[in-house]
C-alpha cells in the first residue's frame, strides 16, 4: 500500500540580509494510511519549519523549499499553485498549532472560524456551519457549544481554546492531520486531557496524524513509529517502541534518559549539554557531535548517513554502522 504522505529529501531555506540559512536538511519520512507519526526534538531541530512546508505556510519571500518532494497522494504539494493548495489546506491536510491564542481571530467568533472552512470547503450555508460547528464543539468535549459558538477566543482558556484548534481541524474530515505541539502550552491535566481526546479522535476515524513534539512522554502515548530529527536532519527513526526500548542515537538516548520517571528518587535531571547548533553556523562532521559524549575524530570531521540498524530502524551514528556490520559479521 503507498503511503499517504512521502516526504522526499526535503530542502527548506531562509534567505536573510546574513546570507541562506538552511532550516531543514534533506529531510525523508512517510506517513502511512491511519498512522501516527510522531516527529521529536528540541526546539531548533527543524521540526515546525518541516510542518510549515508541508502545509506551504512558509513566510513569503524569506522561505522557500529548494529541493525534494513533498507527495500527498502522489501530487507534490511543493509544485502547486497557491489557489490549489487552498483545496486541500484545511480541507484534506488540517494542522492544529502550538498556541491557539495567535492562531485564533481574535475580531471573529468560535463559530465564524470554525465554520469559514465548512462553507468554503463543504459548501454549506451559514445555518448549516454554525450547526455543524457547535456539534463539532461537542464532539471535542466543550460543554454550552451554543453559548460558545458565538464567544470570541480571549473569553476561553488555554485548553478550550486547543480544544477549538482540535474542532477546526476535524470540521472537513481531513485525510491528514499536522499536530505542532499541541500540548506544550497546558498545564498537566489539560495536556492529559487534550492527548486523551487526541486517542479518542484516532480511534473514531482513519485519519492519519503526525505529532510534532519535543515530548518523548506524548509520543509513547499517540503514536506507531518516530522520526527524531536534529539541526535540519533525521538522526533515527523505528517504531516507537524500538526508539523508547534500543534507541541507536546519542542524540535519542539524551533525550529518554532527560524524561522524569516516578519510580526514580534523584536530585537533578539529566541534560544533554549545550544547544541545537545555529542553522547558520553548522559544524563540518556530526551535526551533534560537540555534544555527544562518544564522538571520536571521524566524527569531527565526517557526517554519517543513515544506517539501517534493523528493520525499519535507521540511526545517523558511525556506530549505528558498526553494530549492523558486526550483527552481519556474525
Amino acid at each position: 500500500m503507498k503511503p499517504l504522505l512521502s516526504v522526499q529529501n526535503l530542502k527548506t531555506h531562509f534567505f536573510t540580509d546574513n546570507g541562506v540559512v538552511p532550516s531543514v536538511d534533506g529531510v525523508s519520512f512517510t506517513v502511512n494510511v491511519g498512522e501516527t507519526l510522531g516527529i521529536v526534538g528540541e526546539s531548533g531541530s527543524g521540526k515546525s519549519v518541516t510542518a510549515l512546508s508541508i502545509m506551504q505556510l512558509l513566510p513569503s519571500r524569506k522561505g522557500k523549499i529548494v529541493d525534494g518532494k513533498i507527495l500527498f497522494q502522489d501530487v507534490d504539494l511543493s509544485k502547486l499553485s497557491d489557489k490549489k493548495m487552498r483545496r486541500i489546506r484545511g480541507n484534506e491536510i488540517a494542522m492544529i498549532f502550538q498556541e491557539p491564542m495567535t492562531s485564533l481571530n481574535p475580531g471573529y467568533t468560535i463559530g465564524n472560524q470554525i465554520g469559514e472552512a465548512l462553507r468554503l470547503h463543504m459548501k454549506m450555508n451559514r445555518n448549516e456551519a454554525e450547526q455543524r460547528s457547535i456539534d463539532l464543539l461537542k464532539e471535542v468535549g466543550i460543554s454550552r457549544a451554543e453559548k460558545i459558538v458565538r464567544d470570541y477566543p480571549h473569553r476561553l482558556s488555554g485548553g478550550m481554546r486547543q480544544r477549538v484548534m482540535i474542532a477546526m481541524a476535524l470540521a472537513c474530515n481531513p485525510k491528514l492531520i499536522i499536530a505542532d505541539e499541541p500540548t506544550t502550552a497546558l498545564d498537566v491535566t489539560i495536556q492529559a486531557q487534550i492527548l486523551e481526546l487526541i486517542q479518542k479522535m484516532k480511534k473514531d476515524s482513519s485519519t492519519s496524524m503526525i505529532m510534532i513534539t519535543h515530548d518523548l512522554g506524548v509520543v509513547s502515548e499517540v503514536c506507531e513509529r518516530v522520526v527524531v530529527m536534529y539541526a535540519g536532519r533525521v538522526v533515527e527513526e523505528a517504531s516507537v517502541r524500538t526508539v523508547l526500548e534500543s534507541p541507536s542515537h546519542p542524540y535519542t538516548k539524551g533525550l529518554i534518559r532527560s524524561i522524569p520517571r516516578l519510580e526514580q528518587d534523584v536530585e537533578w535531571l539529566e541534560s544533554i549539554p549545550g544547544n541545537v547548533p545555529i542553522p547558520s553556523e553548522m559544524p563540518t562532521g556530526c551535526k551533534f557531535a560537540s555534544r555527544c559524549e562518544i564522538a571520536t575524530d571521524q566524527c569531527m570531521e565526517e557526517e554519517p548517513e543513515l544506517y539501517e540498524v534493523g528493520p525499519g530502524h535507521i540511526s545517523r551514528c558511525f556506530l549505528a554502522r558498526e553494530v549492523k556490520n558486526a550483527i552481519t559479521a556474525t
